[in-house]
């Protein structure tokens, strides 16, 4: 299991958050489990568009 530690804009931090609890409830893991959903759609839009240029 990887770990990495980020920087981000605290208002960024504070809506994903609320998001993350809102969907996933206060349950251990929730945070992560968000964070690795939004890097999967990250990798995938830019692997797409990279493969086209």
């Amino acid at each position: 299991m990887g770990r990495m530690l980020v920087v981000i804009d605290d208002d960024l931090e504070t809506e994903f958050r609320k998001i993350v609890a809102m969907k996933y409830g206060l349950k251990r893991g929730a945070l992560s489990k968000a964070v690795e959903e939004a890097l999967k759609l990250w990798i995938k839009k830019h692997r797409i568009n990279t493969e086209k240029n």
